[in-house]
């Protein structure tokens, strides 16, 4: 074959042989940028063993590693099935602490501060009782605590207002309380629209559930809740939002109220009972 044909012939194999090495690179380039592409769609959507969201789970904790210490709680009788405490803070000084209660904190910031109050509003006319400190101390949850009796199985409520706060607006109740860093509470908040169940332990909270809902600042609503050995039923305007169970607290204790951070919240017709 002359030189001349042997040119030719090269030159249309390198044509012909260039395009499709083109195209195999281009496919194989395709092909890995899909596979990252779907890596990246799975990693967004959720990762293998990722846990899922609070409000279908457990989240982790919060608080010091190292808890402030706080006052050993007075021993109170554990109360007998049937029996049953109402507060409606109505005979109880106004500016002052209520009779049979006293204060506590758990986390930091300044003293907590509560007083019963006349509001024209209240369910049970003409006091609450209201936490009034505007603290901004995220980890700061001041407490109110019964003092006549300690319950194991029960149902507790109260009507609760939000009545202000720029770092939390919120309200629960506890229940199996040891002492100022262990205890359980339900609350609600109406800057977040949501209702959420924890477990306090030395000091550091943890979620174990919870449900999304609408919390109106400045109108009364009502928090209720059914502890049945490790059973837990949660009630926001008579309408049950939370069901779990746990076993963290399973001795009687006491009962109180709470709120967060610098939220203003006022209560009425705190009502407990043996079960």
């Amino acid at each position: 074959m002359s030189t001349m044909k042997i040119a030719i012939v090269a030159a249309v194999l390198a044509g012909v042989v260039g395009p499709l090495a083109c195209r195999e690179n281009n496919r194989d380039e395709q092909q890995v940028s899909a596979s990252k592409a779907a890596g990246a769609t799975q990693s967004t959507a959720q990762k293998p063993n990722e846990k899922p969201d609070a409000d279908e789970g457990e989240e982790g904790e919060e608080g010091p590693t190292v808890p402030a210490r706080v006052a050993p709680e007075k021993p109170a009788s554990q109360q007998s099935p049937g029996k049953q405490f109402v507060y409606n803070f109505d005979s109880d000084r106004t500016e002052q602490l209520p009779t049979q209660f006293h204060s506590a904190k758990t986390g930091g910031g300044t003293q907590e501060k509560w007083a019963v109050a006349a509001d024209p509003t209240a369910p049970s006319k003409p006091n609450v009782v209201t936490q009034t400190s505007t603290d901004r101390t995220d980890y700061r949850f001041p407490l109110l605590i019964a003092d006549e009796g300690s319950f194991q199985d029960l149902d507790l409520s109260v009507k609760f207002k939000a009545v202000s706060g720029s770092v939390d607006r919120a309200g629960g109740l506890v229940f199996r309380l040891k002492d100022a860093n262990n205890y359980y509470i339900v609350r609600a908040n109406a800057l977040e629209n949501n209702y959420r169940l924890y477990r306090v332990v030395n000091g550091r909270r943890s979620q174990f559930a919870g449900a999304n809902l609408k919390v109106t600042s400045g109108e009364w609503h009502e928090l209720r809740v059914e502890a049945m050995g490790d059973k837990i039923t949660c009630y926001y305007d008579g309408s049950k939002k939370i069901e779990s169970t746990d076993g963290t607290f399973k001795d009687a204790g006491k009962v109180g109220l709470w709120t967060k951070a610098d939220s203003v919240t006022s209560f009425d017709g705190l009502k407990v009972t043996a079960k």
